[in-house]
């Protein structure tokens, strides 16, 4: 008799266990992939091409879960876009990377929204794994990383010292931490970064296009200037040519790519200590320049191109060895040339991306699950850089404003001659560069360039290397 009630019992259980098991308690967390050990090593370093994958049976990431992380991460550092981008208004990291209140609005936002709706941006979210992030398995492992940033005023290092250094380490529990430097305080110049990462003298680095030009002369395709007319037609046509220039920048180095830097808030302009109104206020200003296609549009433009070290540009132009210097408005503002300018001419539309490299051995000495970790948190940086992006490209024109500088704008005749110093200066010089028209490496890059870039912006080099206008075919 006691068999048979118990039996009952059992019975009446599963069927109250069926019943109600069917949906799992709110506050449970979705299950994770097992970690590897940390002593089982990648079979191969994941890159920062493509998405890492799943540590193991990784299940295809839910929209309505990660629209649950986009709600919980809202209105503050670190907000994603998931189709609501009231989520991503708020406080930056620190003020100085937000608006003149520390914040990014919602109008700033709205205007950008083409940055969030992008496939660029989805293939980010993918890459940040919010929904299966790697479990840290490694313990009393240390890695030091020195990350060099062209420049400490610079916002994207700003971003790296104070979003991802201190989310990585939190998340190794210690085990991977980040220090910035920058190139002026280690004494080394830009076209030597490559070298210096591949033979590990730098563990991190940022890498310009315009630093390494001279042997990458092909990197300098997202760097063209004069070419884009806007900075939306800037950043579409660029995402679609950031694989192949990872794969250009890490057959010189070995590394690994971490993610990307934004420059945003780097429209160009020409800060002289003089207006200039016409085309022949440009003749014979000597003009600092930051890479040699920079220097092909400013001849192009009647002045005088000169390469000045960043850090150095202030006393040139304090000193009259400079007439102008030429950066995006907020470079500028960090480095007080509002004190020894008075106008700022412009402005040239810029919006580009530079890589963030980690040396080979540095990379390979780590755990799996550090690597991932390493990676993710990466993908979150590079989306929180693009959430800044709103802001900052609205702010750095104001900041000099009222730091006192005044703002001449290029009128028609220039903006006519933008166009012209493109065609007759800036695209041949690069082909030069190349090694001509029938050069390997045109033959390779000038392609893209017609496919990935004139077909944004209404311009081809052909087969003979001349430049042609032709029809726009990609909006």
């Amino acid at each position: 008799m006691q068999k048979v009630v118990l039996m009952s019992l059992t019975g009446l259980l599963i069927l109250f266990i069926l019943a109600c098991g069917t949906a799992a308690p709110a506050e449970e967390e979705a299950p994770t992939a097992v970690p590897p050990t940390a002593t089982s090593p990648a079979t191969e370093a994941p890159t920062a091409t493509q998405p890492p994958a799943a540590m193991s049976g990784e299940a295809k990431e839910a929209p309505d879960a990660l629209k649950q992380i986009a709600a919980e991460l809202a209105g503050k550092p670190g907000a994603i876009y998931v189709g609501d981008i009231s989520q991503l208004a708020g406080p930056a990291p620190v003020p100085d990377l937000g608006g003149f209140d520390g914040n990014v609005p919602l109008e700033s936002l709205e205007r950008h929204l083409y940055l969030y709706e992008h496939p660029f941006y989805q293939d980010l979210l993918e890459k940040a794994n919010y929904t299966n992030p790697t479990q840290l398995v490694s313990s009393g492992e240390e890695h030091v990383i020195q990350h060099a940033c062209v420049n400490r005023a610079l916002l994207p290092c700003i971003l790296i010292e104070n979003f991802l250094a201190p989310r990585l380490y939190e998340r190794t529990n210690g085990q991977v931490e980040i220090l910035i430097t920058s190139f002026p305080e280690l004494g080394i110049a830009g076209p030597d970064v490559l070298t210096l990462v591949a033979d590990g003298t730098l563990t991190m680095a940022q890498v310009y296009s315009g630093y390494i030009a001279g042997e990458l002369p092909a990197i300098e395709i997202v760097t063209l200037w004069g070419v884009y007319p806007d900075n939306e037609i800037t950043y579409r046509s660029q995402v679609t040519l950031l694989e192949d220039l990872e794969q250009l920048v890490l057959d010189e180095t070995g590394g690994v790519v971490i993610n990307h830097n934004w420059f945003s808030g780097v429209e160009q302009y020409f800060f002289c200590k003089e207006r200039i109104d016409t085309l022949e206020d440009f003749r014979g200003k000597k003009t600092r320049s930051h890479s040699a296609a920079l220097s092909d549009w400013i001849n192009g433009m009647g002045a005088e191109a000169q390469f000045v070290a960043f850090a150095e540009v202030y006393t040139a132009l304090e000193r009259g060895i400079l007439d102008c210097g030429v950066t995006g408005a907020d470079p500028a503002y960090g480095q007080r040339w509002y004190e020894v300018t008075s106008y700022m001419n412009g402005p040239l539309p810029s919006f580009t991306a530079t890589n963030n490299i980690l040396n080979s051995q540095v990379w390979s000495r780590m755990p799996e699950d550090l690597q991932r970790i390493f990676l993710e948190e990466g993908a979150r940086s590079e989306l929180e850089q693009l959430r800044l992006t709103a802001i900052q490209n609205e702010v750095g024109t104001e900041k000099n404003l009222r730091a006192g500088l005044e703002l001449v704008k290029f009128n028609d005749e220039i903006n006519a001659q933008i166009r012209i110093a493109t065609m007759s200066h800036v695209l041949p010089g690069w082909l030069r560069r190349l090694g001509g028209p029938d050069d390997e490496r045109a033959l390779e890059w000038v392609p893209l360039f017609n496919e990935r870039v004139g077909s944004w912006v209404g311009l081809k080099i052909e087969d003979d290397g001349s430049i042609s206008e032709v029809p726009i075919t990609k909006r």
